[in-house]
């Protein structure tokens, strides 16, 4: 168990130390150590939290407490694992519930770099909310410039490797685009603040995170129709190379046809054929044909169907 004092910054305690102390506490603790202790931090929970991996972000609110999951999906493109935590808090403090050691890298890097003028709750789960999806914008303006990668190689003709690429960066976006849905329910039913644990004055906290992640959401919304447009464009970039190999397997049979029928006209072998017996018959048709040949090419040229 790890036990902070929420002061300018996080203070580790002992958690003898939260009893009593003049301001509020979080506490970090395994499913173990919550089933042991949770009596401890008496927080009057009417649902409890579910154990085991969370599956969701949500927050529930229980008469005396407040109760709820963080959930960040696993991105392909991204590389990013599944990770979550689950949380249960009140006006004397807030339990961190995580056995993958998740929680503890947010707390780390807000000892590391937080140090708040008027701290409380408030700015605390700000600030740990906002650790969470700090990284977001960085990988949404990958995948941007990985799309327009995609779309350069496209109007070039390399139509093989796209497809699947996008499948994975669609997968991706729609995880989280329900994603920050659920984040952006989240941090609105922490700012309606129904059982008062927060200070008035402190719930702009929260409405800054709502506003943050629906900008996110709206980049999402974004590189979906891009991804869109760009299978659009696959599917034209295809179209148009079976279009021009229908047109060379159309051109290639208007030139054969007419050699076509000469080979079937001297294939009868008909006995009165006076080009059979001529010395200059068997020449003949093989100029003909050249003409013939020659003369489609440059029709057919001059028509740009080639």
């Amino acid at each position: 168990m790890n036990c902070y004092l929420i002061r300018e910054t996080l203070c580790p305690c002992q958690v003898s130390e939260m009893d009593g102390a003049d301001c509020q506490y979080a506490a970090v603790l395994t499913w173990k150590e919550w089933e042991e202790s949770s009596e401890r931090f008496d927080m009057g929970i009417d649902m409890e939290m579910e154990p085991g991996p969370v599956r969701e972000t949500k927050a529930v609110v229980n008469i005396d407490s407040l109760t709820g999951s963080f959930h960040r999906p696993q991105l392909v493109y991204g590389h990013s694992a599944e990770r979550g935590f689950s949380f249960a808090l009140d006006e004397k403090g807030i339990v961190l519930v995580d056995d993958t050691g998740y929680v503890m890298s947010l707390i780390e890097r807000i000892r590391a770099t937080k140090k708040w003028r008027l701290p409380g709750m408030e700015r605390f789960l700000y600030d740990l909310l906002e650790c969470a999806i700090s990284d977001d914008l960085t990988l949404l303006e990958e995948m941007e410039h990985r799309l327009n990668a995609m779309e350069e190689a496209i109007s070039t003709g390399e139509l093989e490797t796209a497809p699947p690429q996008l499948n994975e960066i669609r997968g991706d976006l729609l995880d989280l685009r329900i994603h920050y849905e659920q984040l952006i329910d989240l941090s609105q039913e922490l700012e309606e603040n129904e059982n008062g644990f927060f200070r008035e004055e402190t719930l702009r906290y929260f409405h800054m995170f709502t506003e943050r992640v629906i900008r996110l959401q709206s980049l999402v919304s974004g590189q979906k129709e891009y991804v869109m447009q760009l299978r659009d464009l696959i599917q034209s970039a295809i179209d148009v190379r079976q279009n021009r190999i229908m047109a060379l397997l159309t051109v290639i049979t208007s030139i054969f046809l007419p050699l076509t029928l000469i080979a079937g006209w001297y294939g009868t072998n008909f006995r009165y054929m006076p080009e059979l017996e001529w010395v200059w018959g068997y020449p003949a048709v093989i100029v003909i044909s050249i003409a013939i040949v020659v003369l489609s090419l440059i029709w057919f040229k001059k028509k740009k169907w080639l």
